[in-house]
């Protein structure tokens, strides 16, 4: 274990650790972790699309070498923990298989119990020519026990009628929502617009996104941050069996929450420690939470009508 400025990082599983990073298979260092340690996994597992980091399989393989995986998140994971699976589609031939779908009866069949099926919408990425491009993907959370931690108050957005009162009943003129705001839903946007329709519009890491790194499907540091609030307590413990370059450790750090994460490719270890000692010293270029999208103005020269098209 050593010290990253204030930050303990060990390589192996370590309970007094602030962040324990494994260069390796996930399911090794799952097999050293606790059971019933953790309180959140959340994490956006290879999609068998074949990047880089990953073999392309028949999806039937695909799902059958990640279930192990499950099995051992499944026994690590609190009575009252949660599990965020974030997941797209897998293309073969032109044709969409989304895997939110094919992972559901995998997590039913160790009777994890699905509590939302959460849409993340984002406004760039690859555009189809044969289909309509993709601007969304999903976020499983499935629950352990009836008994779990949901701290709704920590994640309310402002309401659009804060000033709705009871129109009949006892409650007659007074207030009918929430002092804090209300239930950011399950369509997820976490910018400003997004407190008015209810969509969970987090733009994806790209080339011109504040932390974007060299990982191809980087996952964005706010899209954690929600769940880490909402489904952990102060000082609880945030697994990601397929951290990337380390987005869901910066999420945990930032909310004083411990993390334990694997990732099998030293180049993404290494960028991870890199962004933590950047974190740890306040100089990691992060989107805040909230900061709206920017919209083009007419002065924008991308926003105009090429010459040759008009």
């Amino acid at each position: 274990m050593y010290m990253n400025n204030s930050i303990s990082v060990s390589n192996t599983y370590d309970a007094r650790a602030d962040v324990v990073l494994f260069n390796g298979d996930c399911i090794d260092l799952l097999k050293n972790v606790p059971s019933s340690s953790v309180d959140l996994v959340i994490t956006s597992p290879p999609y068998n699309i074949g990047k880089k980091y990953e073999a392309k399989t028949s999806l039937e393989a695909y799902l059958k070498n990640i279930k192990p995986v499950i099995s051992e998140i499944h026994r690590v994971l609190a009575s009252t923990g949660s599990i965020c699976w974030q997941v797209g589609n897998y293309i073969n031939k032109g044709e969409v298989f989304p895997l939110d779908i094919y992972y559901y009866d995998i997590f039913k069949s160790f009777d994890l119990k699905l509590r939302n099926r959460i849409i993340w919408r984002f406004g760039h990425g690859l555009h189809c020519s044969k289909r309509f491009s993709g601007r969304y993907e999903v976020i499983l959370w499935f629950t352990k026990s009836d008994d779990y931690i949901f701290n709704l108050d920590l994640v309310r957005v402002p309401a659009k009628y804060p000033g709705k009162r009871h129109f009949k009943g006892e409650k007659k003129g007074q207030p009918s929502g929430n002092p804090l705001g209300k239930n950011p839903s399950d369509i997820w946007d976490v910018v400003t617009q997004d407190w008015e329709d209810g969509v969970w519009d987090i733009p994806n890491v790209k080339a011109n996104h504040p932390e974007k790194t060299e990982h191809p499907c980087q996952f964005p540091v706010e899209l954690v941050q929600r769940c880490v609030l909402a489904l952990t307590d102060a000082d609880g413990i945030v697994l990601d069996p397929y951290c990337g370059v380390g987005s869901t450790i910066i999420a945990a750090l930032q909310h004083n929450r411990k993390a334990i994460a694997a990732e099998q490719d030293s180049t993404y270890v290494d960028m991870t420690r890199d962004r933590l000692q950047k974190f740890a010293h306040g100089k990691l270029p992060l989107r805040p939470l909230g900061k709206p999208i920017h919209k083009p103005t007419k002065n924008d020269s991308v926003a105009q009508i090429p010459l040759e098209w008009k």
